[in-house]
């Protein structure tokens, strides 16, 4: 959008003779035909950003969870700063619950997903929170991989899989999203590209756009 509305304003100026053989009249830029590009190119965006969570939504439907409308198991788990988090403790807040390992490959492309769109949009105020469960059986490994990857939500042990479990994980990455009700509303297993777009409007996050417009 940048380029077109510095062409504009560097538009050659209109050099046709003015009345009776008089010198050029510099012209002026025409306003409205800006501003009615830039409103073309505002919606243009807009809808390709819906058109786009509509078509991710339909994805994550056909893998969905038995426990979708159901409410979300709570879980009492440790996370890697030795605090005890559950379920519970978030209610009230839009809730995205992604269950992984160090050694999960797709689980490597997902979190620096959430990573970016927690880290451009999370704050203190933020009526949304990201939970990342590991399913590693030794600390150490979901403490490595926690630090190479840089994860800026809380990361929560669960070395036995109890929670894993209780939310019949068969594959990972596997995510939830819990509503302010405590109620699962949208599961997918697997990474899919564009996932922050979807959890961006279950956040109610507006004009989402990821850092480097990926």
């Amino acid at each position: 959008m940048t380029p077109e509305l510095d062409r504009r304003e560097l538009a050659p100026l209109d050099d046709s003779p003015g009345p009776e053989g008089s010198p050029p009249v510099p012209g002026r830029p025409n306003l409205r035909w800006a501003f009615a590009i830039v409103v073309l190119a505002t919606f243009t965006v807009w809808i390709t950003w819906r058109a786009k969570t509509i078509e991710l939504e339909g994805r994550w439907n056909q893998a969905s969870s038995p426990l979708i409308g159901k409410l979300a198991p709570d879980f009492s788990l440790e996370s890697l700063d030795g605090r005890k988090i559950s379920l519970a403790d978030y209610r009230g807040k839009t809730l995205a619950v992604t269950f992984w390992a160090s050694w999960c490959a797709p689980c490597r492309m997902e979190l620096p997903v959430l990573s970016q769109l927690y880290q451009q949009t999370h704050n203190s105020g933020s009526s949304f929170e990201i939970l990342a469960i590991s399913i590693d059986t030794t600390r150490d490994a979901a403490q490595s991989a926690a630090r190479s990857l840089n994860l800026p939500f809380p990361v929560l042990l669960d070395p036995e899989s109890h929670a894993s479990a209780t939310y019949q994980v068969e594959a990972i990455p596997m995510l939830f999203v819990v509503n302010r009700a405590g109620k699962v509303i949208l599961s997918h297993t697997g990474f899919q590209p564009g996932m922050d777009f979807i959890l961006a409007q279950q956040f109610d996050i507006k004009n989402y756009t990821p850092l480097g417009g990926k």
